[in-house]
């Protein structure tokens, strides 16, 4: 089978180097960093293998070590994902605006965030939130 490689230069390599010893039948026909720089010897090409650079250090970090929050920060980290401001968040749980800041300061410190936004991606990914 011929195919065309994409993607970076290191994980090219690894690829070249895993599939030597196999034998599968592979050859490579084109190889570069983006789908246009393979596009024309790509015609000449039966399949397009797209290689993926490894995941943000994020998303494989061991997630057991982040602090675990409180059951007041889940509310407010659900309220959060709901787009409510501090205020809304406030007025909803009864709490004033500033201990709403204090929480949404301690979530985005456990999750590792530097902003709301990113504290509710973050607990997405970590499975802390569901939709």
């Amino acid at each position: 089978m011929r195919i065309a490689l994409v993607g970076p230069p290191g994980l090219r390599e690894r690829f070249r180097k895993a599939q030597a010893p196999t034998g599968a039948g592979l050859v490579i026909v084109a190889e570069g960093d983006t789908p246009a720089s393979v596009q024309a010897a790509a015609a000449h090409a039966d399949a397009v293998v797209v290689l993926d650079p490894p995941p943000a250090v994020d998303d494989v970090r061991d997630h057991s070590s982040v602090e675990t929050l409180t059951a007041r920060e889940h509310e407010v980290l659900e309220l959060l994902a709901e787009g409510m401001s501090n205020k809304a968040i406030a007025a909803r749980l009864e709490i004033s605006d500033q201990t709403v800041k204090f929480h949404v300061a301690s979530i985005s410190g456990k999750l590792g965030a530097a902003n709301r936004t990113e504290a509710v991606r973050r607990a997405l990914r970590r499975g802390l939130l569901h939709v």
